[in-house]
């Protein structure tokens, strides 16, 4: 899954983190890549080099299944974000950064609020449905 550039929206909406993770790279060497990392309640984005003024990936919460297997070295956390068509992007950070912990929470955040959406959706759909 390629992800989008990033929107205008995107770079407006309220940053809940911002900072430093490297990113494992998808060539053959799989090489540790640093990035500026941007997290918000609707995604994650990417840019290369440190430079917001670069052009970036966004990682939207509602193409991501989950955040997962997370492993802690003595200095790294690693961990993977596992995307809805099952593509696994792998990154790495500071032990004492916690990363993994602001991108779930976050994750949790955006599907609660989903979950909620789609329910009162259902609920909404079916009183119009009763009321004909």
């Amino acid at each position: 899954m390629a992800a989008a550039p990033q929107s205008t929206a995107a770079m407006q909406a309220e940053v809940i983190r911002e900072g430093e993770l490297e990113k494992r790279s998808d060539s053959l060497f799989q090489l540790w890549k640093k990035k500026l990392v941007v997290l918000t309640k609707d995604s994650l984005s990417l840019f290369p080099d440190g430079h917001k003024r670069a052009k970036g990936k966004e990682l939207g919460f509602g193409s991501i299944l989950k955040v997962d297997c997370v492993e802690r070295t003595g200095k790294y956390i690693y961990f993977t974000i596992v995307t809805k068509d099952r593509k696994e992007i792998d990154f790495r950070c500071p032990d004492q950064s916690c990363w993994n912990a602001s991108i779930t929470m976050a994750l949790i955040d955006f599907q609660n609020k989903r979950a909620i959406q789609d329910f009162k959706s259902r609920q909404e759909m079916e009183q119009a449905a009763g009321y004909q």
